[in-house]
């Protein structure tokens, strides 16, 4: 079974590197459903050590309907 775990409209850059990095110590896939409080770049990410980044399993979502419609297999509670 994978595991999935969705963070909507996160706004604190912080926790959603500590969520990143439980998601990669899990093998888990984190989106990230948009607007973010804040830029994902390359700067910033080298800038707040988030050098594992570019190997987590990421998807970004433009919106909550945008996530299910990517996901019609699964339910939503």
């Amino acid at each position: 079974m994978e595991l999935h775990i969705v963070l909507y409209e996160p706004e604190i850059p912080q926790n959603t590197g500590s969520i990143g990095r439980t998601c990669m110590a899990l093998g888990a896939t984190l989106h990230l459903i948009e607007p973010l409080g804040f830029e994902i770049s390359n700067t910033r990410l080298k800038r707040a050590g988030l050098d594992y980044w570019h190997e987590l399993n990421v998807e970004r979502h433009s919106c909550w309907e945008a996530f299910v419609s990517a996901h019609p297999d699964r339910t939503f509670n």
